[in-house]
């Protein structure tokens, strides 16, 4: 039997991801009190009830219970029983954004600024955090993305690390994205805008990749690209705790070498221990210009 308290902040996810485990053949609870738990746990582990994978959201609508749950948890332990904890996070600033585009209020803010609620309570499950086995951080992703994180986890079960990788190609001409943490400039690659045929389209098309590609500085480039992001991500992941990591890769106008770069880089780092996933910032832009 597969055991897994979802968990996390208010507001980063944890609704869609009971749904999402809820459509892959998990029997969910939401908002289990704490102190049912361990007779919980003793109903499914009975046989005649044939729960194979169960999931429970546990979260700070608990209240002051929520603080014996680290207790809970280490008696199940000594029990022997196995269970995963999977703890969905996300910036203080986006949460803001999903409160005010809900319209709800915070339950611990009591009145107060929904930030007041927020510190409040990352302090209140923040030894659930630490003892996470799954940390997703939901900052910038879709529901359908949440969703593939979950998928790859629970239903697919791909090892896991703790950190999403996200390539995004750019247009130098747009501004460097704010949120990078590292940033390659393509410019130096054969540029398909000055080829007429070539102009109107995208590094998502086979003619422009094939043109971008075709000189021994793609190659070698995208060797050493990959050679450096395997190297450097585990120490991103284990030195300094990030969980996100924005790869931005970038040539004039974000169009055609930026985003045939960042796609070949894709195919070569999707089958790795990290989930990645690529964003075209200023794919569209041009043409919403009319250029």
């Amino acid at each position: 039997m597969r055991f897994v308290i979802v968990t996390g902040m208010s507001g980063a996810g944890k609704s869609t991801a009971l749904r999402t485990l809820e459509d892959i053949g998990y029997f969910c609870v939401d908002n289990l009190p704490v102190q049912l738990i361990e007779n919980f746990v003793d109903i499914a582990k009975d046989s005649e009830n044939k729960l194979d994978n169960i999931a429970v959201g546990i979260d700070i609508r608990n209240g002051d219970a929520l603080g014996e749950l680290a207790d809970i948890l280490a008696n199940l332990r000594k029990e022997y029983f196995s269970y995963e904890i999977l703890f969905l996070d996300a910036s203080e600033k986006e949460l803001v954004k999903r409160y005010k585009e809900t319209r709800r209020d915070h339950p611990l803010a009591h009145g107060q600024r929904i930030n007041v609620g927020i510190v409040k309570e990352r302090e209140k499950i923040s030894f659930l955090r630490d003892i996470a086995d799954y940390l997703i951080d939901t900052s910038s992703l879709l529901a359908r993305e949440l969703k593939n994180e979950i998928d790859k986890i629970f239903l697919v079960d791909k090892e896991y690390k703790n950190i999403i990788v996200t390539l995004m190609s750019f247009g130098y001409k747009y501004g460097i994205p704010r949120d990078t943490d590292m940033a390659f400039d393509v410019r130096f690659l054969p540029n398909p805008y000055y080829v007429p045929e070539l102009r109107p389209c995208t590094g998502n098309e086979t003619e422009v990749q094939d043109y971008v590609m075709n000189c021994d500085e793609a190659e070698v480039f995208l060797n050493k690209a990959e050679e450096m992001l395997e190297f450097l991500i585990p120490l991103y992941e284990e030195k300094e705790g990030k969980h996100q990591l924005v790869v931005s890769i970038g040539c004039t106008g974000g169009k055609h070498r930026s985003v045939t770069i960042t796609n070949k880089l894709y195919e070569r780092l999707k089958d790795s221990p990290y989930s990645v996933r690529v964003v075209h910032r200023d794919i569209t832009k041009d043409k919403e210009r009319g250029k």
